[in-house]
């Protein structure tokens, strides 16, 4: 249980005043019925009005500091591995077998999500790619920030792309950012990405690739091929009759990753994508992390108390 102001508690101080008042009464109220001799009462009365007052305030007291209930479990990470999970998000991602059914994009989303899953104690961050590679989430362990940015973070074409209105807007080539651009931890000895595309990109030829994924520590690829080649993207219900599936995305990709010294495969090889990046990953050393699960604040539920002794101080008075 933690406290998030535990100084507020202090209110339940500003009872003293009160009930030193009621002390001092029920003793002047006691010194008079003994000087005119009068039937002693009312002692159970005021013993029971005092200890109300006081489990009033202590509840106030209580509720004010805002009690919370925290269940945290502890979680071995790896210390020396990030791996980075780019989505494309460009539009021919939203190409589906029919209206209606998984676009490509929603496909990729569940593939990382089931790959996060099975690599559980490598920190995994989050990006797209468009015409260039934009992070979205820094490597992290945490499960629940990996869901949430994936789920509803990101998006076909969003960001949109810079390159205006192209009909072929991937650049495949500007993962080189990765690579180049510090998106990994100085500490991660073990780098691997995986890239979620249909493939249907610009060609490129940039040869500097396999310097830049080569280059020590180094980082290692999978490109994952989401695509099949009766798919339309729709606009208005409709086919966008602009848009064709381009069959070389695989050629594209194998070719990249051969220049990255990574591996291809298609959406349906989860098993061989899972085996892959276990083995570019390795084993390394891991460190303890508590990871907050779940928060129940008990302040509400305190305050509702607070009804009972008021309640009977009410009914008391009337009595």
């Amino acid at each position: 249980m933690s406290f998030l102001t535990p100084y507020a508690g202090l209110v339940s101080l500003l009872v003293l005043l009160p009930l030193a008042a009621f002390v001092v009464g029920e003793g002047a109220r006691r010194r008079v019925t003994a000087l005119l001799r009068l039937p002693e009462g009312g002692r159970a009365r005021s013993a029971v009005i005092g200890t109300a007052v006081t489990v009033l305030a202590a509840l106030l007291g209580l509720a004010a500091t805002q009690p919370t209930l925290v269940r945290q479990t502890q979680e071995h990470v790896r210390t020396d591995a990030e791996v980075w999970f780019v989505l494309d998000t460009s539009l021919s991602m939203a190409a589906s077998e029919r209206l209606g059914s998984p676009s490509r994009f929603a496909r990729s989303q569940a593939l990382a999500e089931r790959l996060r899953n099975e690599l559980k104690e490598v920190p995994v961050g989050l990006g797209s790619i468009t015409d260039r590679a934009m992070p979205h989430l820094f490597p992290t362990a945490d499960r629940a920030t990996f869901v949430a940015t994936l789920r509803r973070s990101m998006g076909i074409e969003r960001p949109p792309p810079s390159d205006g209105f192209s009909v072929l807007i991937t650049a495949l080539g500007s993962l080189s950012r990765l690579a180049s651009d510090n998106f990994f931890s100085p500490s991660a000895t073990r780098r691997l990405m995986v890239v979620f595309t249909d493939g249907e990109t610009k060609p490129f030829v940039d040869r500097s690739l396999a310097t830049l994924f080569q280059r020590p520590p180094g980082v290692k690829t999978i490109f994952v091929r989401v695509w099949k080649s009766d798919e339309h993207v729709y606009a208005g219900g409709a086919p966008d009759r602009l848009y064709h599936p381009d069959p070389r995305g695989g050629a594209y990709l194998r070719a990249l990753a051969s220049a990255t010294g990574g591996h291809a495969y298609g959406e349906n090889e989860f098993g061989r994508i899972v085996e892959t990046a276990r083995r570019d990953l390795g084993h390394g050393p891991t460190s303890v992390v508590a990871r907050e699960q779940k928060r129940l604040a008990m302040a509400p539920w305190i305050a509702a108390l607070t009804f009972v002794p008021l309640g009977f101080l009410l009914w008391r008075r009337n009595v």
